[in-house]
């Protein structure tokens, strides 16, 4: 390959997503510096994710600049967590170049440039050392397009190997640097999709056998949120933050930024944030309990089948076991799961066909010691329904009664299209009719989904309800949500309403009513 065309960074941006999803519990395992929350691998894969959904949705026939922006914006708006931040930055460094060019080698600098001013006190021994040697061992090569994404990727690698000699924290514990493992896997998918070389595997060093791993997170809360703010504003921001507390890191420009930031207390930081600007998406996290539950605490599996949909039940903290639509996820990998999760440990099965495997795996946790309890959620929307209302601080038998009777109170419906000939409650239907079913019982039979989508949400509606959820479908045409949102704004303009790109084949369109 002789440029990054736009082809090329759409597959870069969804293998670098799909590999830091298969290594992110893995990653996550590492994660021992700034904070010890054990969701590094979870972060980084999150914000891969947001800028692959945003490239992904782009017209073919767009040009180079547009696509490089485009991830650029999709990483800054997803971007999680410490290292996500940084790393969406270094993809802003690399959009910067190669929308104009196809220097590589420049690009490289410049992304590594960007991460490091972003944070206000560096570290040497993490993600920012690995993004550095990289640049550096291709600042002066004279070799091609596939030549310095090889060497990029084997100093990366090389890099990554030395953070533990270059951090006390990470020598004591064993483990080479969580961020900097991550971006090693992103240089190292950039040189796979440049080479044609996909192996499909990308190692991640398991910690040493060693003392008690991992700092004290302490007291203090993570702060984050996006800034609509005019650049000059963010100087005095960041000042302002940077007294408050520390690993802060602010990304951004042309007055749209990322700002994240440990504080004692989370309310001054987003005051600062109301006087610099817009502060809008503010996620506030309590340290010192995510780092209990990172070590042995209380967790959830959820089972999702879908992108869109393992992506929304991992942003609310859950365990992910993916499957394929009409398929069940195998025994070994939910067990996997639930151990990972914790010593009490809540299954979302979020499928009828889900339920006994999930049940089978949970029933041999229970065995090794673990908590385990299995809800019968039926579907996705009544699985998002439970993870809602989930508190990890209350008495675990107190919270499986709050998320179970969550997603009792989830009324659920969807809308697919026939396939053959075929008697159901409401009539025959034929192949090409698009069917509305609630609660698994075909109710209405049509010809439009958007046209059964509105029938299915009023009956929904109908016996109560006060927040609808919409999760869109592979196959659902455009405008579909938005033609159900006008329907219910002109009708019960009471009703509240979601709506969330699930991704998932076969249904163009699933229904929550709470």
């Amino acid at each position: 390959m002789e440029i990054l065309d736009p082809p090329a960074v759409r597959r870069w941006a969804r293998l670098a997503a799909d590999a830091l999803g298969r290594a992110r519990t893995d990653i996550d395992a590492l994660n021992v510096f700034p904070v010890a929350d054990g969701d590094t691998g979870t972060n980084l894969h999150l914000t891969l994710l947001s800028a692959a959904e945003a490239v992904e949705s782009l017209p073919d026939d767009v040009d180079v600049a547009v696509v490089w922006q485009t991830l650029s914006y999709g990483a800054l708006v997803g971007a999680r967590g410490n290292s996500g931040v940084i790393v969406s930055q270094a993809l802003r460094g690399l959009a910067e170049v190669l929308k104009d060019g196809h220097d590589l080698r420049a690009a490289l600098h410049r992304a590594a440039a960007l991460a490091r001013e972003a944070v206000a006190r560096p570290v040497e021994g993490t993600v920012l050392s690995v993004l550095e040697s990289a640049a550096l061992a291709v600042q002066e090569l004279d070799g091609d397009l596939a030549e310095v994404a090889r060497r990029a990727a084997g100093e990366a690698r090389a890099a990554l190997g030395r953070t533990t000699r270059q951090l006390d924290v990470l020598a004591r514990s064993g483990v080479v640097d969580a961020g900097g493992a991550g971006a090693a896997i992103v240089l190292e998918t950039l040189a796979a999709v440049v080479t044609g070389s996909y192996d499909g595997h990308y190692d991640v060093p398991a910690p040493a056998a060693r003392l008690k791993p991992m700092t004290e997170a302490g007291g203090g809360y993570e702060v984050m949120y996006l800034l609509d703010a005019d650049d000059d504003a963010v100087a005095a921001l960041r000042a302002e933050l940077d007294a408050m507390g520390d690993s802060l890191v602010v990304v951004g420009g042309d007055g749209l930024w990322n700002v994240h930031v440990h504080v004692p207390e989370a309310g001054p930081a987003v005051e600062a944030g109301v006087r610099a600007g817009r502060p809008h998406r503010i996620r506030i996290t309590y340290l010192a309990e995510r780092a209990r539950h990172a070590e042995a605490g209380r967790g959830v599996v959820a089972v999702a089948a879908g992108d869109g949909i393992a992506a929304l039940f991992e942003e609310c903290g859950a365990v992910v076991v993916r499957r394929e639509p009409g398929s069940r996820p195998p025994l070994p990998a939910l067990l996997a799961a639930i151990r990972q999760a914790g010593s009490e440990v809540v299954v979302l099965p979020n499928d009828e066909g889900v339920g006994d495997v999930a049940a089978a795996a949970a029933e041999i946790a229970r065995q090794d010691g673990q908590a385990v309890s299995v809800l019968p959620t039926r579907a996705t929307v009544q699985g998002l329904a439970a993870l809602a209302v989930h508190d990890p601080l209350r008495r675990f038998a107190d919270d499986v009664v709050a998320m179970a009777d969550a997603a009792g109170q989830t009324r659920c419906g969807h809308v697919t299209v026939a396939g053959e000939e075929a008697f159901t409650s409401a009539g025959v239907c034929r192949p090409g009719d698009v069917l509305g079913l609630i609660e698994g019982d075909v109710a209405v039979i049509g010809g439009a989904l958007d046209q059964v989508a509105a029938l299915v949400v009023d009956r929904l509606v109908a016996a109560g309800g006060e927040l609808v959820t919409l999760i869109t479908g592979a196959g659902a045409p455009p405008g579909l949500a938005e033609g159900v949102e006008e329907h219910l704004r002109l009708t019960r303009p009471d009703v509240d309403l979601a709506v969330y790109a699930g991704g998932q084949g076969g249904y163009p369109l699933l229904i929550g009513v709470e």
